[in-house]
């Protein structure tokens, strides 16, 4: 197939997986004007919606959590269980806006999610912050100095199910980060070091390394780590206080966690660039958007990362404005533009396409 605005791509393969994303796609002009100028007025953050969302998620994710734990009826355990998952996730997830929103934008919103979210879950801002704008830098993404990218669709069939299963261990590997490494770092600077270049990142990259973190954002760094390890170091000790359910209960629903969010990372993107620097037309096209009239989509990419490639297009546009700037979008440039190539149809298809594709590469 060929997408429209001359933006020609190779035919189809014999295994029927779409076409391929080139890097050297050319820019579709009118399309990065149309996101820049269409959009100016929905551009700015809304405490009125940023904060009753995030308040909301945290109560609904803790309070089923405890639900979770408290039951004594199985089935209603199960259920408690399911809905901590979804509303911790959302409530996870606003890790991604921090990373955007201009530090005035929201006073005292990245502190509160820290304290409600981020060093509850051991996933403080920092560990984002500083890495996922290296994304989006315009010669980085997908190559070897991408923290968020790998080759998912160019690899081995067996690595999109240990890329998403590995995540299950996600709850452990950050408890004994941050309640054992951590201390053992501080009188151990070596280790120290390696710790924070190698396991202070929400990364994909194993090729990443982190650069030692300077002026203001090192003192978020501190009180961060502190409030994650004293938390690690919490539930490390509880189950001589209170005994093993509920540790063994919150872990599991952690891992669901994590699992649900390698497993909407596996789809966030097509993964079919095989390391040179792509231009912003190709950005947008290896990454998804799924919009309606499908709403499933809200709940395992929820907080505007159902809308990932045009999240790429315009990466400060706050979450609850690209819902609108999607539809303005649409109806400008038309059903046979460049815009609509980053569109599909949900979560299933888009990992049929991506293993069929590591089916090649066998």
């Amino acid at each position: 197939m060929t997408v429209p605005n001359s933006l020609s791509q190779p035919t189809a393969s014999p295994m029927g997986a779409a076409r391929r994303v080139h890097a050297d796609i050319p820019d579709d002009m009118a399309m990065l004007r149309a996101a820049r100028d269409l959009t100016k007025d929905i551009a700015n953050a809304r405490g009125d919606i940023y904060w009753p969302d995030l308040l909301i998620s945290a109560a609904v994710g803790y309070g089923s959590l405890a639900g979770a734990i408290l039951s004594q009826s199985v089935p209603v355990a199960v259920l408690f269980a399911v809905v901590a998952v979804l509303a911790l996730y959302r409530a996870l997830l606003f890790i991604h806006e921090l990373t955007h929103i201009h530090k005035n934008a929201l006073p005292g919103f990245r502190t509160a999610w820290n304290v409600l979210v981020g060093i509850p879950m051991l996933t403080p801002s920092f560990m984002y912050e500083g890495v996922h704008t290296l994304h989006h830098k315009r010669t980085q993404y997908g190559t070897i100095e991408d923290p968020e990218y790998l080759p998912l669709a160019l690899m081995k069939p067996w690595s999109l199910p240990a890329f998403v299963l590995i995540a299950a261990l996600a709850p452990i590997a950050l408890i004994i980060r941050c309640g054992i490494l951590n201390p053992l770092g501080l009188l151990i600077p070596p280790l120290r070091k390696l710790v924070w270049e190698r396991a202070s990142a929400l990364s994909i990259n194993p090729d990443f390394r982190r650069k030692a973190p300077t002026g203001d954002f090192r003192k978020r760094v501190l009180w961060q780590e502190v409030g994650a390890s004293l938390w690690a170091l919490v539930l490390l000790a509880s189950p001589a206080v209170i005994g093993w359910r509920p540790l063994l209960i919150a872990l599991a629903i952690f891992s669901l966690v994590a699992v649900f969010n390698q497993l909407r990372t596996l789809v966030a993107h097509l993964w079919e660039n095989d390391g040179e620097p792509m231009t912003v037309t190709a950005q947008y096209l290896d990454s998804v958007n799924v919009p309606p009239p499908g709403q499933i989509a809200e709940l395992w990419a929820p907080v505007g990362l159902r809308y990932h490639a045009l999240h790429h297009l315009m990466p400060s546009m706050p979450y609850h404005s690209l819902p609108e700037a999607h539809r303005r979008l649409a109806e400008h440039l038309g059903v046979d533009s460049t815009f609509h190539g980053a569109n599909h149809k949900g979560m299933w298809p888009l990992v049929g396409r991506i293993a069929r594709s590591t089916m090649m590469s066998r």
